[in-house]
This record gives C-alpha cells, sequence and structure tokens, in this order.
C-alpha cells in the first residue's frame, strides 16, 4: 500500500503516522530480572524526567502495534531533541526478518527521513533493554543516548547479560539510562505471554475435546 493509504512498505516503522502490521505467531517467554541492577550495568534513575516518561509513553505506544499484529509488544521511538523523528514496532515475525526488532525499525525509518545513517545528536527510547544485533547498530548510528523501560536477563546488552555500551575500546559510546517505566514496560511484556499461554491451553483443550467426540480411530 502506499505511504496515502496509512500504511508504508518497511513494516513496523512509523514516518509521519505511517505503519504496517504483522502476522502473528507464538514466540518464547522472556525472564525478567529483579529490579536492582548489577555493577556496571546502566543505571535506573530515581527520579524519572517528565520528558523521558513523554518519550517512553510513546515508545508504549508502538508497542501496542506490535501486540496488535501478534508480535511480541516491543516498542521504540527515536528523537531528537523534541522532535519525533521516527518509531518502530517489533515485527520479525510479520515481516520474515530476525533483525525487525523495534530498535532496528526506528533506525532504519530515521535514517530515511535523514537521509543520513549517522543520527548524531539523536535518542532512542525503547520499551525492552536492546540486545547485542540493536545495540551495534545503535553504535554505528552514532546514537547519543539509549533510554530503556524493562530489562532483558536473556539477551539485555546494557548490563543485563552483556554491556555492550561499556566497552572502552568500541570508537563510539553511547550514554544509556535504564529503568524508565520498567514497571508498566515490563507489565505489557508478561500480559503478552500470559494472554499466549491461555490462548494456547484452550487451543490445546478444544483439540482433545474435539478427539474425544470423535472418539477411537477405527481399524485398519
Amino acid at each position: 500500500m502506499s505511504p496515502s493509504s496509512g500504511e508504508c512498505a518497511d513494516g513496523g516503522a512509523q514516518i509521519s503516522g505511517c505503519a504496517v502490521a504483522a502476522a502473528a505467531e507464538p514466540a518464547a517467554d522472556p525472564l525478567f530480572p529483579p529490579s536492582d541492577l548489577d555493577p556496571g550495568q546502566a543505571d535506573a534513575p530515581r527520579e524519572v524526567s517528565e520528558r523521558d516518561r513523554r518519550f517512553m509513553a510513546l515508545a508504549q505506544a508502538a508497542a501496542e502495534k506490535a501486540r496488535a499484529a501478534g508480535e511480541v509488544p516491543v516498542g521504540a521511538v527515536l528523537v531528537r531533541g523534541e522532535e519525533v523523528i521516527a518509531t518502530g514496532f517489533n515485527h520479525p515475525i510479520g515481516g520474515h526478518d530476525p533483525s525487525a526488532h523495534a530498535e532496528m525499525a526506528a533506525l532504519r525509518a530515521a535514517a530515511q527521513a535523514l537521509e543520513n545513517y549517522r543520527l548524531p545528536g539523536c535518542e532512542l527510547y525503547v520499551t525492552l533493554e536492546p540486545c547485542l544485533m540493536c545495540a551495534g547498530a545503535i553504535m554505528h548510528a552514532r546514537i547519543a543516548r539509549v533510554v530503556f523501560g524493562a530489562r532483558d536477563p536473556k539477551t539485555g546488552a546494557c548490563g543485563s547479560v552483556v554491556d555492550a555500551f561499556a566497552n572502552p575500546q568500541l570508537n563510539h559510546h553511547t550514554s544509556v539510562t535504564g529503568g524508565v517505566l520498567e514497571a508498566e514496560c515490563g507489565q505489557a511484556l508478561k500480559s503478552f505471554f500470559a494472554d499466549r499461554r491461555r490462548a494456547i491451553r484452550a487451543e490445546r483443550a478444544a483439540a482433545a475435546d474435539a478427539a474425544r467426540e470423535r472418539g477411537p480411530a477405527e481399524p485398519v
């Protein structure tokens, strides 16, 4: 569809209000670590600024687009100053693309909008701690700051599993703020997987009931 119809070809990305939906498929449950961070991880702000709350709320809204499409609800917003450059949501299943994380969608859309693969001075807000893949793209794009919500103890690259941004040997250093609206972001993910588990149990129960109604298979 053309952008004028309300959708764009990139999928999971949004510029000037155009977004594309994705197909649904079950996903594995992520785990969520304790709220206390180990040394070396991104600092959780004691007082979250109104600005960080506002932009993280936009990332949460993007995450709901992923949920509506049956994808794991993770959303991202890329901003420069007070301007929202692009948003993105998780859509690897519908996009048939292992790299289609929310951060990647937002970075791609912002690079297209600004016509530059470097995005200096920009900040990325994302509802879940970036993985190594996204951390690498964030550094290549020269993002100045990353702000994330919930922590990911399975693939988190901001201190939960590894701390990619703390490596002094890398040629670009991005500041990281973690735990912004952490409870809300984490709850959105937990509720998604709880709903998915209930749906799977209901499907299995319905299949078992149908099998009982059919009775035992007749011998050949």
